[in-house]
C-alpha cells in the first residue's frame, strides 16, 4: 500500500477498512439472502475468487505464482489452491439482449439523425415508408445488426423489458431510463454486477493511492422531508440522464473516429499487430434515499456536504 497514513495493527487489516466493509456488505448480504445464496455457498465462491485474484494480480516480477505463495497470501489451504487453479472458471454469460441492445441505444442517443434539435431521442416510425425520408427504427437496427436480427424481434423484446414503447401513432419511443431495462432479471443483474464492479474498482484504485485518481464524488444531505426527497429524486434523474446522453454522444463519436484512425493505420502498415483501441470506460450515476432513522452513521448530524475518496486522500 502506498498510503503512509493508514492506521493498522501488525497482522490485522485497517480498522477503518473493516468498518467500511461491514457497511458495504450489508445491502449485498440482504440481496444474497433474498435469493437463497447461503453463507456456505458464498464462502465457496469467495475462496475461488481469492485464489484467482492472488494468482492473476499479486505475482512478483511477473513470475508464475506457486500454490504455496497463494496460500500465504489468501489463507486458503494449499490443497484447495491446487484444485481451484486446475479448474476452468465458468465463462461469464452475457444476456442475449445486452450487447445488441446497448449498441442500438448508444446509436439512437448518439447519432444526429435519430435525435431532435435538443439532442433527445426521436420517436421512430417502424419503417421509412411511413415518414418519407425520415429515420426509422428499421434504419437503426440495420445500422447495428445488418440483417442478422429482424427489427420486430428487437422491438417486441424491448417492449417486454420496458426499454421502449409504441405511441398512439405506432412510433417506437425510447423510454427515458433505457440505459438499463425496467424488466428482465438477467439483464438488470448483469448491469448490477458490471457497474458495482467498476465503481468498487475505482474506489480500490484510489484507496491504494494509485495516480491519477478516478473521479468519485457524491452529494449527501439528511433531515429532509418526503417532498424534498421527491423533488431531489426528479432533479437527479433529469441531470443524470442529461449527463449520460452527453457522454454517450461524445464516446460514440470518439469510438467512430478511433475506428477510422485504426483502420487507416493498418492499411498503411500491414505489419501492425496490436490494436491501439483496447481501452474501455464506464461512467455511472446513482441516486439513493432512505428514512433517516435507519442510518447508524456517527456523523449523521452533518447538514450537508460533498464527499469523495479523493478528498480524503488529499487531506
Amino acid at each position: 500500500m502506498s498510503d503512509n497514513n493508514v492506521s493498522q495493527s501488525p497482522g490485522q487489516p485497517p480498522a477503518a477498512l473493516v468498518t467500511a466493509l461491514r457497511k458495504l456488505l450489508r445491502p449485498l448480504v440482504r440481496l444474497l439472502l433474498s435469493f437463497q445464496v447461503s453463507y456456505p455457498y458464498l464462502t465457496t465462491l469467495l475462496k475461488s475468487i481469492y485464489v484467482d485474484v492472488a494468482d492473476s494480480e499479486f505475482s512478483v516480477d511477473g513470475k508464475r505464482q506457486s500454490d504455496s505463495r497463494i496460500t500465504l497470501l489468501t489463507g486458503v489451504h494449499r490443497k484447495d489452491v491446487k484444485r481451484l487453479r486446475s479448474e476452468q472458471a465458468d465463462a461469464a454469460v452475457l444476456p442475449a439482449n445486452i450487447s445488441v441492445g446497448a449498441q442500438l441505444i448508444a446509436n439512437w442517443l448518439g447519432s444526429a439523425c435519430f435525435r431532435d434539435a435538443s439532442g433527445k431521442p426521436l420517436p421512430l416510425p417502424l419503417r421509412s415508408a411511413q415518414a418519407g425520408e425520415e429515420a426509422c427504427f428499421d434504419d437503426l437496427v440495420e445500422m447495428v445488426c445488418r440483417q442478422d436480427i429482424r427489427p420486430r424481434v428487437i422491438l417486441d423484446e424491448w417492449i417486454h423489458l420496458g426499454v421502449a414503447h409504441q405511441d398512439e401513432q405506432g412510433r417506437v419511443v425510447l423510454n427515458t431510463g433505457a440505459f438499463t431495462p425496467d424488466k428482465g432479471f438477467d439483464e438488470k443483474v448483469f448491469f448490477f454486477g458490471k457497474n458495482l464492479h467498476d465503481h468498487i474498482s475505482a474506489g480500490t484504485h484510489n484507496l491504494l493511492g494509485n495516480k491519477p485518481a478516478f473521479f468519485d464524488r457524491s452529494v449527501y444531505y439528511d433531515r429532509l422531508s418526503e417532498n424534498s426527497i421527491q423533488a431531489l429524486n426528479e432533479l437527479a434523474e433529469e441531470l443524470g440522464m442529461n449527463a449520460l446522453r452527453a457522454l454517450n454522444n461524445e464516446a460514440l463519436a470518439l469510438q467512430r473516429a478511433d475506428a477510422e484512425s485504426s483502420a487507416a493505420a493498418v492499411t498503411k502498415s500491414a505489419k501492425t499487430s496490436k490494436n491501439p483501441n483496447r481501452f474501455r470506460m464506464n461512467f455511472g450515476i446513482f441516486h439513493y434515499n432512505s428514512r433517516y432513522e435507519n442510518h447508524t452513521d456517527k456523523q449523521a448530524n452533518t447538514q450537508d456536504g460533498t464527499q469523495s475518496q479523493q478528498d480524503q486522500d488529499n487531506a
